[in-house]
């Protein structure tokens, strides 16, 4: 057996100004999205996924994601990105001239999962690698990474195995590789929220092998999204994407609830000595502020918990 050990230092990519804001039954305005990612600038977030690149029809609260990106701060040191599912949300983000966005593919273990979300089929996603790859080649970029949905289970069709992962991924890199290109991450994302620290932990282990760097997109719908964290660090996974405040949700995910927290995963490396290179104070000011704008509280404790000690002294 592999001895695996926690990681010195993790990245951590912030998804909230994008999922947070795109499950709302109400579109928050720019200007309150802006707010929100200069606070997490401010708290020394680097990394920061502020919008979606997607049909306005479908997803209204996203409709103005060109204008957003448009307005973003100057802020050395920090990539902005956006999703981008299909061809055309792709050339809509790197036409803003705004955007750090890498070569990602988006697939899922779920037919139904990828029919709902992106009107796809696995058969028709893999297909489509050769298509990506060149667009990614035609604006001066290489494939990074396969972004794997509902790696763990499926509000559609239950529980997935970590040997059906391993065979998509393998499925996915070898057309990533007859087409000229290598997969240099593997994201598994608990999209519905129904991983456990054992699924989790085999999931790594089974994907091991093939030697490409995971990273976690963990949810907190059933409550073990920073559970499930832990123990993708015990495994070694030193990349993780999380929502200020624990915001967010897939909109084509029943009962999907939100990223693991920011700064619940902050205060968590922290406690185990692991750097973030983040500001957890400022960072919770920023949870507060995207409670504020939400107007409501969000599912975060850490930001809550601190904001109650101060109130107390």
């Amino acid at each position: 057996m592999t001895h695996v050990t926690m990681p010195q230092e993790v990245v951590i990519r912030e998804v909230g100004p994008r999922e947070g804001f795109q499950i709302l039954p109400r579109v928050v305005s720019v200007a309150d999205r802006l707010r929100l990612i200069e606070a997490l600038v401010a708290a020394s977030v680097r990394h920061i996924e502020v919008a979606s690149f997607v049909r306005g029809d479908k997803v209204p609260q996203m409709a103005d994601a060109e204008e957003l990106v448009s307005r973003l701060p100057q802020a050395d040191g920090v990539e902005f990105t956006a999703l981008c599912l299909n061809a055309k949300g792709f050339e809509r983000a790197e036409k803003t001239g705004r955007l750090k966005n890498s070569g990602w593919i988006y697939t899922s273990p779920s037919n139904s999962f990828l029919k709902a979300n992106s009107n796809l089929t696995i058969d028709g996603s893999v297909a489509q690698v050769p298509e990506w790859a060149k667009l990614f080649r035609a604006h001066g970029k290489r494939l990074h990474g396969i972004m794997v949905s509902t790696a763990f289970g499926c509000s559609y069709e239950g529980s997935i195995s970590a040997s059906t992962v391993v065979s998509l991924v393998k499925r996915f890199a070898a057309a990533c590789e007859s087409a000229g290109e290598k997969v240099s991450e593997i994201c598994l994302a608990d999209t519905v929220g129904m991983g456990s620290p054992k699924t989790v932990r085999e999931c790594l282990t089974a994907l091991r092998p093939l030697g490409i760097p995971v990273s976690l997109h963990l949810h907190d719908t059933m409550g073990l999204g920073l559970v499930n964290a832990y123990a993708g660090l015990l495994e070694g996974v030193s990349i993780f994407e999380t929502s200020v405040g624990g915001m967010g949700g897939c909109p084509f995910t029943p009962g999907a609830a939100g990223n693991v927290a920011t700064e619940d995963l902050v205060y968590l490396c922290n406690e185990l000595g692991i750097k973030t290179n983040i500001d957890l104070d400022r960072l919770c000011k920023a949870a507060e502020l995207a409670e504020l704008i939400v107007g409501t509280e969000l599912p975060g404790r850490v930001y809550r918990a601190r904001s109650a000690q101060k109130s107390c002294k």
